[in-house]
């Protein structure tokens, strides 16, 4: 899930309103069935079309930028990486209907990263971080900056220095809110000096998926671009803990600074969406361990 700043659209979505548009553009496929995937999205609704596709729709305006993107740059990413990720078969038009340019990618079989399905999570996370790291290899030549089609990710984090002092005062209370500071502080300072490298954006649980307890896919390209890719390390403090953790950074070979921006992209976005959570819900603890555990790796 990404960020909480846009109206759901996800109503008038369903699985009716992809037959249409299948049916009107993509005739070829009018005969298979359509259905919702088991685990949706909020910034697009997935669906089953036949058994070897899938649907994917944006919910608004500003995740509607992706489809072109990923529509042309999976295809140039995926030779180069160890494990599968989306291939696209088609685009189809906005419509009276639906507003947005949607995409039809092939299907990708595996579960969802849960911590349950993963065997031995050290020699996960060092899975993760290889693939991060093929991803840093790859040509960024032509590729898309960072900016408003990823969410910023890839860009210097000062560009959501307002939103974290907003929360810092909303969370006064709930969190160590001066902890939280001066982690957010120090990823400030911790200047990138590297060129631009390919990130994903949003290498989180949800967008992993395994087989046999391994990283078998990584999916939901539409945050990627080229930039800066600390926002792809978040994952240490979200999933990883301890020996996960160690085993991660070893992984990414990532040095003191690019660390600390990784911690505030990490802050940053516990606390945005702590701010719309009552404490006490399982999602609101884990938000919580996030900035705990940021603030006590970085005193």
């Amino acid at each position: 899930m990404d960020d909480a700043r846009h109206a759901d659209g996800r109503a008038g979505i369903d699985a009716a309103l992809v037959e249409r548009l299948i049916a009107a553009q993509f005739p070829q496929w009018a005969d298979l069935p359509v259905r919702p995937v088991a685990i949706d999205g909020w910034d697009n609704r997935t669906y089953r079309l036949g058994e070897d596709m899938t649907v994917r729709l944006p919910t608004a305006a500003a995740y509607a930028l992706a489809v072109e993107k990923e529509h042309r740059w999976l295809p140039v990413l995926a030779p180069h990486l160890p494990v599968a990720i989306p291939v696209p078969l088609g685009i189809g038009e906005p419509t009276a209907e639906y507003p947005h340019p949607w995409a039809v990618r092939r299907w990708i079989d595996g579960e969802t990263a849960r911590a349950d399905r993963i065997g031995d999570l050290p020699a996960f996370a060092a899975q993760v971080a290889a693939f991060v790291t093929a991803l840093q290899r790859i040509d960024p030549t032509g590729g898309p900056a960072g900016g408003e089609h990823s969410f910023y990710r890839g860009t210097p984090l000062r560009h959501y220095d307002h939103e974290v002092r907003r929360d810092l005062k909303a969370l006064e209370g709930r969190i160590d809110t001066d902890g939280a500071r001066s982690v957010w502080e120090a990823a400030l300072g911790a200047a990138r000096q590297g060129p631009p490298v390919w990130f994903h954006g949003d290498i989180a649980h949800g967008n992993l998926l395994v087989k046999g307890g391994e990283l078998a896919a990584v999916i939901d390209f539409g945050t990627s671009g080229v930039g800066d890719p600390s926002c792809d390390l978040v994952i240490a403090w979200t999933t990883f803990e301890g020996a996960g953790r160690e085993a991660f950074r070893r992984g990414v070979d990532a040095d003191d600074a690019t660390w600390a921006r990784a911690r505030g992209w990490a802050v940053w976005k516990a606390m945005l969406v702590l701010t719309g959570l009552d404490d006490g819900t399982a999602e609101a603890e884990a938000h919580h361990r996030v900035i705990k555990a940021a603030i006590a790796e970085h005193a």
